[in-house]
């Protein structure tokens, strides 16, 4: 869609929204007056937030709305424990508390430690992280590991994303926003019934806006936004005691990103003749600007960060015998189509650098929640999960790229050497997991309580890795040849994986009053074997080490103590003190001496974070609410 066509739809959702009555976004009871209170799900169940023994950051939609927070890197400036690193979409990952995973195309060997998931549907691909929220009627960030009631074992903590479900009342929203730099946002939803059991809710999120900054070479401007995604869901209650909901999801990114500047130049060990002053010099080449603010780039190749994301999924809820049975199948995909200048400067260096890729996962979780004995309640279930990831990629070094990588030795400099000169890749990749968990909750006394929770999970891994080289100076000279594979080699393997893991958590929480709740949790975690699916690093005579194909598991161990108070009403005031120590963290390295250029996963022995946490809520009145983390 062109700039025009979706300012002159935008426009029109302006005009709509001034005849379509809103609806409002607020928690209330089952009377219809608000409650004052916020209900989460983070322990599969409806809980009071300050009664949870968990550590949990709570958005309403309204919150999302109003604060313009339409995508995890927005949600991190609302929930300063959240950290969202990218430099595209899909070289990204979310880290609570500084933990979670390294991002770059390693990511697609390895787990996420911060598992994200959309009406109970785990999403495995950090890309999704960002996509606009659609719909949204809450956002539950959990801190610390979870896996003792959820489907994917996680490290880090979860976020855990609630979208507004169909309504048997008739209902409409449409808001639209504009800003600086062509910002336009419209979002909106439609819900009511269509026959006597069955009701329906549509949503949609588009958002566009212009680049920040500007490519002196092609006259346009770059890193922009241009989203749009849609959310249909049919809710089905033939009976008071069952729900089935069927939900599907598309959503379509096409910016035009992700491009840097010019920041400066630190200077290395390295001899003069390779610094990048004297090799500019060289190649007659100086940056459009050495102000970075000047957001001026001249890159050589098309920066493209195009990503088709969705899928559907079927959740059934069935109250049956003392609690409730949860069924929540699901069948999503991710494909990216990327173009980068991976070098960011008007010199041809690489000239190609683009690795798309084709994800498809199916999911089945099946949990039973409820209550043993009036002190006694628990939640049990099962999870499959399967993956696979095919990519396809390719890079091509230029004109510029002998004296820019290389010594410039009398056999470096040799003509044509690495003009035209490249690699492309196949690598395919599957993941199979399964797990069971369970968690019990004790009502030792009327303040005491229990929690103890269990998880046994076997995941099993694989990945066939082919690439193959193309171009450059055709030679038979030995030391030529050595060059050319110094910057790009030939590599193929396979190898395969598995590992079975057993982990949980016990937690004991005291409620001293009303008002005043501790808890103490000790929990172990894991993050299931890792592969590295980007090439190897080699050994002197530049074969692959086969060893470092596979990556250990992280073993985690966590203590936690909290205390969670009310002292005034609307008022809400916890603190946390946690360490969480990880034993073969799942670290990405770069190694110059070994003849890789990307980063590679290996284990670092171990990382620990310790912390403490404040999270205050105030609320002044019906209308307004202050938040501090």
């Amino acid at each position: 869609m062109s700039k025009s066509a979706r300012a002159s739809t935008t426009a029109a959702l302006a005009l709509l929204s001034m005849a379509v009555p809103c609806a409002a976004n607020a928690q209330t009871t089952a009377s219809g007056e608000d409650s004052g209170e916020i209900v989460v799900t983070a322990r599969r169940v409806q809980e009071n937030l300050q009664d949870v023994p968990i550590p949990v950051s709570v958005i309403t939609g309204a919150h999302v709305a109003d604060s313009g927070s339409f995508n995890v890197n927005r949600l991190k400036e609302l929930i300063p424990t959240v950290q969202f690193y990218s430099s595209n979409p899909r070289n990204s990952s979310v880290n609570i508390r500084g933990l979670g995973a390294p991002f770059g195309l390693t990511n697609d060997g390895i787990e996420p430690g911060v598992g994200f998931y959309v009406d109970g549907v785990f999403n495995a691909r950090p890309a999704v992280a960002t996509l606009d929220f659609l719909d949204v009627a809450q956002i539950e960030v959990l801190r610390g590991p979870q896996g003792t009631l959820y489907g994917k074992n996680t490290t880090a903590g979860a976020i855990n994303i609630t979208t507004r479900r169909p309504s048997f009342t008739p209902e409409s929203e449409i808001e639209v926003s504009f800003g600086d730099y062509g910002y336009q946002q419209a979002r909106g939803s439609i819900s009511g019934p269509l026959l006597e059991n069955l009701a329906g809710r549509l949503s949609f999120s588009a958002t566009q806006r212009d680049g920040f900054l500007y490519n002196s070479a092609t006259q346009d401007d770059l890193n922009d936004l241009n989203n749009i995604g849609a959310r249909a869901q049919l809710l089905f209650t033939p009976t008071p005691n069952f729900d089935l909901l069927l939900a599907g999801d598309y959503t379509r990114q096409r910016p035009e990103g992700y491009a840097q500047v010019y920041a400066g130049v630190a200077p290395t060990l390295r001899p003069a003749n390779r610094q990048f002053a004297q090799i500019a010099a060289d190649l007659a080449y100086t940056p459009p600007s050495l102000n970075p603010f000047d957001r001026l780039t001249d890159a050589d190749s098309p920066h493209r960060s195009y990503q088709d994301v969705g899928g559907v999924s079927l959740t059934a809820e069935w109250e049956v015998g003392p609690g409730e049975l949860t069924s929540i199948t699901a069948w999503r995909f991710w494909d990216w189509g990327p173009s980068n200048d991976r070098d960011f400067l008007g010199l041809p260096i690489t000239t190609v650098s683009e690795n798309p890729s084709e994800q498809r996962q199916w999911s089945q979780e099946i949990r039973y929640a409820g209550d043993i004995s009036p002190t006694l309640d628990f939640v049990v279930g099962a999870f499959a999960f399967s993956q696979t990831v095919h990519t396809t990629g390719a890079q091509e070094q230029g004109s510029a790229a002998a004296r820019f990588l290389l010594a410039p030795t009398p056999a470096a400099l040799t003509p044509g050497l690495l003009d035209g000169y490249g690699r492309t890749t196949d690598t395919q990749s599957e993941h199979v997991s399964g797990a069971a968990f369970g968690q019990l909750n004790w009502s030792i006394t009327d303040r005491l309580r229990l929690l103890p929770g269990l998880r046994l999970n076997y995941d099993q891994k694989e990945v066939d890795y082919a690439s193959a080289i193309y171009g450059g100076l055709v030679t038979a000279d030995p030391a030529l040849i050595a060059l050319q594979r110094s910057i790009l080699a030939p590599q193929n393997y396979q190898a395969e994986a598995d590992d079975t893991n057993v982990s949980g958590q016990i937690t004991l929480a005291y409620d001293l009053n009303d008002d005043v709740n501790f808890y103490a949790t000790y929990a172990t975690s894991f993050k299931s074997v890792g592969l590295n699916v980007d090439g190897l690093p080699t050994d002197s005579g530049g074969n692959p080490i086969l060893s470092a194909a596979t990556v250990a598991p992280e073993e985690v161990s966590h203590i936690e103590f909290g205390i969670k108070t009310e002292p005034f009403s609307g008022v809400t005031a916890n603190l946390t003190f946690y360490d969480t120590a990880i034993e073969d963290y799942q670290a990405q390295v770069v190694n110059a001496s070994v003849g890789v250029l990307r980063g590679y996963l290996a284990n670092a022995e171990e990382v620990r974070v310790r912390g403490a946490e404040l999270d205050f809520s105030a609320r002044f009145s019906e209308a307004s609410r202050c938040t501090a983390q």
